[in-house]
């Protein structure tokens, strides 16, 4: 089973990820961007980049998917494990989509999903840590364009529509909370999501 953990930058995805390595431990943990490969790499040098074009950071994003799903996500699932990903397709939908918002393409996150749609796999369950933009800005720092309280509004829309269009595939979980309190409902939600399977 694929279960993925989505939100703003600033949500606590990154700290709930690592506290659930303790409760989880036979469990594959992966995140994207990966940070193992030349893939990754290229991707974390176009988000530090401020005139990085967006419809290439898109394929940065893309190439790297593709690669963390060969080489992690599907052997891991042939063999019968749960993976827990920090960040997948969704952020790709709702960042990226947010960063074309101004380009040539009309409906950029239909495109993006239809790049996709050939080759990725989706994710079972995803468990969504919602927070408003400000709160995510404040957060995160804001050191880059990615973590920007009016780009992250942008992408929270983007993922209000991906929670709209499956609403059976997310659970959401207010991350407003005390991180303790965040934490303890990712906990509980997952323990309802694999008993459920």
């Amino acid at each position: 089973m694929l279960v993925t953990l989505e939100g703003l930058d600033g949500s606590g995805k990154t700290t709930v990820w690592e506290a659930l390595q303790d409760v989880y431990s036979d469990a594959v943990f992966t995140r994207e961007p990966t940070s193992d490969s030349w893939y990754g790499e290229a991707v974390n040098r176009a988000i530090g980049d401020d005139d990085a074009d967006p419809l290439a950071t898109l394929f940065l994003f893309t190439a790297d998917h593709a690669d963390h799903l060969s080489r992690v996500v599907r052997p891991a699932l042939a063999e019968g494990n749960l993976v827990i990903s920090d960040r997948y397709s969704d952020s790709r939908f709702a960042y990226q989509a947010a960063s074309l918002r101004d380009s040539d393409l009309a409906r950029p996150m239909e495109y993006i999903m239809g790049i996709h749609a050939a080759f990725s796999r989706p994710p079972d369950k995803t468990i969504y840590l919602d927070v408003d933009p400000e709160t995510a800005a404040a957060r995160s720092g804001a050191t880059n364009k990615f973590e920007q309280a009016a780009y992250l509004a942008d992408v929270r829309a983007n993922y209000e529509r991906l929670i709209d269009s499956e609403p059976e595939r997310f659970v959401r979980i207010d991350a407003t909370q005390p991180p303790e309190d965040v934490l303890g409902a990712v906990e509980t939600a997952l323990a309802e999501i694999l008993d459920a399977n």
